[in-house]
């Protein structure tokens, strides 16, 4: 299964970016001449475009499904109520609907579970969290720095000191007390979600894929998931 994205600008002038029609069929044709393939088994929106009609983007992606350049379509970071207009539009005009829904989530941050994950049980949607870990934030003690959290500006704009630390500290005392690592507890939790069908993991290194691996076998018991969850507190809307 190879899943790509279409959405961030890849050259000047218009229709280099966005969801037209144009950008579209460029971007998925451009995409297939990097990888060497004939088709994509998920294309994805990676955000919203406010500046196109959506009917425009919902047909375009109809169109390359029924083409055979694409297999499924998938949406990224959104609303619930602009992915279920989405939803709509294309089952009342008989397009190709999105079976996935890449969204951030994780023990940090679970505002999706007030409208998307409900929206999703409903409409047998796919969910494939991206940042699980939090860009590597419930991987490690709060204050300690990587390569990438100091060039990381978009992931510096997620999570917040004041609230979030406490829920670091949690992972860690749990991973502590089961002998396995902080990255294997934060994937468990996710997992055990039943809207969740797989998060979406960085590896950079062996140990990130043996730590994702493992993640399947362990089940949290009730009293963990409790203290995981239990310092968590309301977030502001980020990553769309």
């Amino acid at each position: 299964m190879l899943a790509t994205k279409v959405h961030g600008r890849m050259g000047e002038g218009p229709n280099r970016g966005g969801l037209s029609r144009k950008a579209i069929f460029a971007e998925c044709d451009a995409s297939l001449r990097r990888l060497g393939l004939d088709h994509i088994d998920l294309y994805q929106i990676h955000r919203w475009d406010a500046g196109v009609p959506i009917e425009e983007t919902l047909q375009a992606l109809s169109d390359l499904v029924d083409s055979g350049k694409v297999r499924y379509l998938g949406a990224s970071s959104m609303y619930a109520w602009q992915f279920f207009k989405a939803l709509y539009l294309q089952q009342i005009h008989g397009w190709h609907p999105f079976v996935t829904m890449q969204d951030h989530y994780n023990l940090i941050n679970r505002e999706e579970e007030r409208e998307m994950y409900p929206l999703c049980a409903d409409r047998g949607i796919g969910v494939i969290p991206w940042s699980p870990l939090a860009r590597g934030r419930l991987t490690r003690p709060w204050d300690e720095q990587t390569s990438r959290s100091e060039t990381d500006t978009f992931g510096q704009t997620l999570y917040d000191e004041s609230t979030d630390r406490v829920i670091v500290e949690r992972v860690a005392e749990v991973a502590a007390e089961r002998g396995v690592s902080p990255a294997q507890v934060a994937l468990a939790w996710v997992l055990a979600n039943p809207v969740v069908s797989a998060p979406i993991v960085g590896v950079s290194k062996p140990s990130h894929l043996s730590d994702a691996i493992a993640a399947l076998e362990l089940e949290l018991n009730a009293e963990e998931k409790t203290r995981l969850e239990g310092p968590y507190v309301p977030h502001p809307v980020v990553g769309f």
